[in-house]
């Protein structure tokens, strides 16, 4: 049995709200990121394997995560060339992550390849087929122009990506524009902590609320003293 779903279910979250729930492993040690996500697993059924961490260990960090069971959202916002992107996409597609982030700014060419060699990548490992998420707006970025989200979800939907990270303020556009694709929101906050870079964080009660299909939660919890009472502090409106 994993470690993920061997967790009593008086413990945390249940498992269908944890599967709503990425912790970000913004670390660059794979020891570390498996001490974080064993830790806080009662209320995080996904982890994300962004840039820092991949960089420190590669396809191990998510085999590794793979492995304890839990649904790994690999964080990596391709952005190159068509061809580039497919043959990337295709390798991550036969690692066995869940979902695998590009970035919508690269366009409709650069998005179908990445769509095409993720599942082809996957098919080639006979693995279930990966959802590709495009990137619309990073969340640092408060300045963007208003019609930058609503042109960037027409390229994701249209290229066949099956999702899009936005922040909160946006969702609700996004659910009226595209109901049925999956809505990733990070910077998620308590209501009144340090933001950090995050300048649209909301608490998750409230991405949820607007129509959050999953939340990422990183330094909210991940800098705590203690990273389990944080956890069971911000997420207690949720049990």
């Amino acid at each position: 049995m994993s470690d993920v779903s061997s967790n009593p279910a008086s413990e945390g979250l249940p498992p269908e709200m944890r599967s709503k729930l990425a912790l970000a492993l913004d670390v660059d040690d794979l020891v570390e990121a498996m001490r974080l996500a064993k830790q806080l697993s009662p209320w995080f059924g996904v982890v994300k394997v962004g840039l820092e961490l991949y960089s420190a260990a590669g396809p191990d960090a998510v085999s590794a995560m793979v492995d304890k069971g839990f649904d790994v959202f690999l964080d990596l916002k391709l952005h190159d060339i068509p061809t580039t992107v497919g043959k990337a996409a295709r390798v991550c597609g036969a690692l066995g992550a869940k979902y695998l982030t590009m970035h919508a700014h690269g366009g409709d060419a650069m998005l179908r390849a990445g769509v095409e060699g993720l599942a082809e990548g996957a098919a080639r490992a006979e693995l279930e087929q990966p959802k590709a998420i495009a990137i619309t707006v990073l969340t640092s970025d408060s300045d963007a122009p208003e019609h930058i989200v609503p042109n960037r979800l027409r390229v994701a939907v249209e290229s066949g990506c099956a999702g899009i990270v936005c922040s909160a303020p946006d969702l609700k556009n996004i659910r009226e524009l595209a109901p049925r694709t999956l809505r990733v929101v990070p910077g998620i906050r308590a209501a009144g902590s340090e933001r950090h870079d995050q300048p649209k964080a909301v608490t998750p009660e409230q991405a949820l609320a607007e129509g959050a299909n999953l939340m990422v939660i990183g330094r909210a919890v991940t800098l705590a003293d203690d990273p389990a009472a944080a956890a069971a502090a911000l997420f207690a409106p949720l049990g």
